[in-house]
């Protein structure tokens, strides 16, 4: 019978819901291939269960709570999954850097083909993903027989919400094996402090490249991004010069996002930058060059000096009373 499996981002069991999880039920709604699952894994996860029973369409929530959880590597969680796949037909998880590294592992202990970056469905069994910095769009078919692994392109989804009228799923605590892989550990978890909103979930992003010279030059941003309430991110040139740090860096090398307005300053568009906003509600762009490509995807695009646009607009946003 077919079965959907969807494994969740727990974020240690703080809530609310991670959009990972919520983007990744989206296209197991899509593919629509029977009873909904969801397996929750970690410590202390009442409060995300609580959130979770919201959920519409979800049949149970297997819940794996175990002290070794807490901070899974990948070789456990293939293993953890690989003694459910024989109950489900499809199983799916966030596109994210953790997902990816499972699902190769999952797909090779179970014999089965992956399916990474999904950005639409087909049918139960056919599949579209990107190629070639998104210029290319192949369609995959597993063939039948073997379960369908994937992985979900978190850009080009949108999240699903809660229903307060929906029914409850039921809740099945399930027993950790004993004998799980041992060889790589956690170690230590090093985190950014910032209080800004993630550069991957944040619904508004303002971004620089290399045309601000300096990463003292490049703090520019942070007075605007506190004021929009906005994550801040950077081009490669930016990241390669030494301006903003690599986890900042948005493109077909760095994040792949879709907030709801991207700012680009000084950012002239290479191919592998734009890979990275393609799915960008509004997309606002400022340069100097009249001839950069960013203006060609821009919705609005401004020809001027960003070190006279970025004192501008944050004086307009002042007299506005425009705060975060």
């Amino acid at each position: 019978m077919d079965a959907t499996l969807v494994m969740a981002e727990a974020q240690e069991g703080t809530v609310p819901l991670a959009e990972a999880t919520l983007k990744t039920l989206a296209v197991a709604r899509k593919i629509g291939a029977g009873p909904l699952d969801i397996a929750w894994t970690g410590t202390s996860l009442d409060p995300l269960l609580g959130q979770a029973r919201t959920l519409a369409g979800i049949r149970r929530h297997l819940v794996f709570d175990d002290p070794r959880l807490t901070h899974p590597t990948a070789d456990v969680m293939a293993a953890l999954v690989g003694d459910l796949v024989r109950d489900y037909s499809h199983v799916l998880m966030p596109g994210t850097s953790f997902g990816r590294d499972v699902l190769p592992r999952l797909a090779g202990r179970v014999g089965a083909p992956a399916v990474s970056d999904v950005l639409e469905v087909l049918d139960p069994r056919r599949f579209k993903r990107g190629l070639y910095a998104g210029n290319v769009h192949a369609v995959v078919r597993v063939p039948d027989g073997v379960p369908v692994l994937l992985t979900v392109r978190l850009a080009s989804w949108r999240p699903v919400t809660a229903e307060k009228e929906a029914q409850p799923a039921g809740i099945e605590k399930r027993e950790v094996p004993a004998d799980l892989p041992t060889e790589a550990r956690f170690v230590g978890l090093e985190r950014d402090a910032s209080a800004r909103p993630d550069l991957q979930s944040a619904r508004r992003v303002v971004s620089g490249g290399r045309s601000f010279g300096s990463r003292e030059n490049f703090a520019l941003l942070e007075g605007l991004a506190d004021r929009l309430n906005a994550a801040i991110g950077a081009s490669r040139a930016a990241v390669d010069a030494g301006y903003a740090p690599n986890d900042l860096q948005v493109g077909q090398t760095g994040k792949i996002i879709a907030p709801e307005l991207y700012m680009a300053f000084g950012i002239s568009g290479a191919i592998q930058h734009l890979t990275g906003i393609r799915d960008a509600g509004t997309i606002v762009a400022v340069n100097k060059d009249p001839e950069a490509p960013i203006f060609k995807v821009a919705d609005f695009g401004l020809v001027g000096d960003l070190f006279e646009v970025i004192p501008a607009l944050l004086a307009e946003l002042e007299r506005q009373g425009i705060a975060r």
